[in-house]
């Protein structure tokens, strides 16, 4: 859904920077190695997104969950654009790239406001106020979930009337499961996407568009149903 706010996605043709792919950069032992290009690079990925706007998909699911006695979006984007657009019920699964987590225990956590402007001064690594690391308080590849927002998606797949599967490539796991622990359920899945996933054969309906197009139609049908 992002990509249609105007921010790169993570594997598209803006996924290079610089020599670096995101796998080179988003990982622990990178970070462990060179810090300051980590976050060198997660400066850069902020100030592109910090002029993204919601659009009319973000919208849509808003206005939905407004009517909806039971709606919660689980999202595997970092951007924070559900919650700019007003969703309240929302499981961010792989982070949030607007908050720094303290590499200390227990963690101390961080929230900058899209488009801040960070010190002209500011050092290379930041550091907590108690002196440790900070580091985006993302999901990095090798780093397992969060257990209570894995816990929670779960949950909610495995109680669901139904599931849309908005905007997403379905191979990153486990958030690709959640589909198949729905349907078990006996839930509708519903992929919305204008290209064919891995997943798209054992989904109930397709709909191939892009979400900023097919969510307010959705939203606009239940709306005249209701």
């Amino acid at each position: 859904m992002s990509a249609e706010s105007g921010v790169p996605t993570f594997r598209g043709p803006d996924g290079l920077w610089r020599s670096f792919r995101p796998e080179d950069l988003a990982n622990p032992e990178a970070f462990a190695r060179d810090p300051a290009t980590v976050w060198e690079w997660y400066r850069w990925r902020r100030r592109r997104m910090s002029s993204a706007q919601p659009n009319p998909g973000h919208v849509a699911l808003v206005s939905i969950e407004r009517r909806a006695p039971r709606f919660t979006v689980i999202t595997q984007n970092v951007d924070g654009l559900h919650a700019r657009a007003g969703t309240r019920s929302l499981i961010e699964l792989h982070g949030n790239i607007w908050r720094d987590r303290c590499c200390a225990e227990p963690p101390h956590v961080v929230h900058h406001e899209p488009g801040e402007q960070e010190p002209a001064a500011v050092e290379p690594v930041p550091l907590c106020r108690c002196g440790a690391r900070l580091r985006p308080d993302v999901v990095w590849f090798g780093e397992g979930l969060d257990p209570d927002h894995l816990e929670g998606a779960i949950e909610i797949a495995s109680t669901a009337d139904v599931l849309l599967v908005v905007g997403t490539s379905s191979v990153v796991y486990p958030a690709a499961a959640l589909p198949a622990i729905a349907r078990r359920a006996g839930a509708t899945t519903i992929e919305i996407n204008p290209d064919a996933t891995p997943l798209s054969g054992e989904m109930d309906i397709v709909l191939r568009g892009r979400s900023g197009e097919v969510l307010p139609q959705l939203d606009a049908l239940a709306v005249r149903c209701s």
